[in-house]
């Protein structure tokens, strides 16, 4: 007697959104062969065809729609966003930040060297007052900041002083220039500053000033340096441009009305800032002194000393 499968039975086990899990479970009954050899093939030929069959079902997916993927719940807590909480803190109870007034001034950098090793610091505040600018029918160069030592780059510094706003006060020691301004401020410059014994000093008024000046040295400057006589006064004097010692602009100080022939003006010599080179003259930053320039009140008052 031989036990040969009667019929196969499916068992499927299917979990949702998952693969099909496809079981078969063949059950056997005794059959006995009384040698017909196409009754044995009739049984066996269905039997062998269904377990190809389960053979191939175990490698494939049997794709189950996901019901549930409509629902908004469930939607809403796959994609709602995950913010992070500090531990034991109740955003409910964590108070708003106050609003803060905007301020009106920019802290400069203090250093040339700032955590960027040895490398100077390219400080944009610095490049777009001292980059390249047309004014007039000319366009003022760009000054390498990089090589001129911070404090005489341009900056509002706290200033207490007794003289009013509108004021230049020029600190011949420390070659600096400051605007007073109100409030205990005051903007402050680098100047360059005359030699030993050129220097002026004192308190005056700036009567006039003027952009884009002709330079004409006095006579004492000609009878000293012969090399300038060609922009002497009785020669018409240098015509303004990139290249005019009084650079883009020039104010006039005068003391009990007369012209004390001493002025504040710009230089294309940018390296004479900080130093006494001058014949007497204010030296100023061409980007500076237009800064200045604009400032500056009718008849502003001067004091150097």
């Amino acid at each position: 007697m031989r036990w040969l499968p009667a019929f196969p039975t499916l068992n499927t086990s299917l979990a949702p959104a998952a693969d099909a899990i496809v079981t078969i479970d063949i059950a056997v009954s005794p059959i006995v062969d009384k040698g017909g050899s196409m009754n044995f093939l009739r049984r066996v030929f269905p039997i062998a065809g269904l377990v190809f069959a389960a053979g191939s079902l175990s490698g494939c997916n049997i794709l189950i729609p996901d019901v549930a993927a409509d629902s908004p719940a469930r939607f809403v807590q796959e994609t709602s966003p995950v913010f992070y909480q500090p531990p034991g803190v109740d955003p409910r109870r964590v108070r708003p930040i106050p609003d803060q007034p905007v301020p009106q001034t920019r802290e400069l950098y203090k250093t040339q060297f700032h955590q960027t090793y040895g490398l100077p610091v390219s400080n944009p505040v610095h490049m777009a007052m001292y980059g390249a600018v047309r004014d007039e029918d000319f366009t003022l160069p760009a000054i390498p900041v990089s090589r001129v030592q911070p404090q005489f780059l341009r900056q509002e510094v706290d200033y207490q002083t007794t003289e009013r706003p509108g004021t230049v006060i020029v600190d011949t020691k420390a070659h600096f220039l400051y605007f007073v301004e109100e409030n205990g401020k005051a903007m402050r410059y680098g100047v360059g500053l005359g030699r030993d014994g050129y220097a002026w000093s004192g308190r005056g008024v700036i009567q006039w000033k003027q952009k884009w000046p002709r330079w004409t040295p006095p006579v004492e400057m000609v009878s000293r340096q012969p090399e300038v006589r060609a922009f002497s006064a009785e020669n018409g004097g240098m015509n303004p441009g990139l290249q005019n010692p009084l650079g883009a602009r020039a104010m006039y100080i005068f003391k009990d009305g007369q012209d004390t022939l001493y002025r504040i003006h710009g230089t294309p010599d940018w390296q004479s800032i900080g130093k006494a080179t001058s014949s007497g003259c204010v030296r100023m930053l061409n980007q500076d002194v237009v800064d200045l320039y604009d400032r500056l009140p009718a008849k502003a008052e001067i004091v150097v000393m």
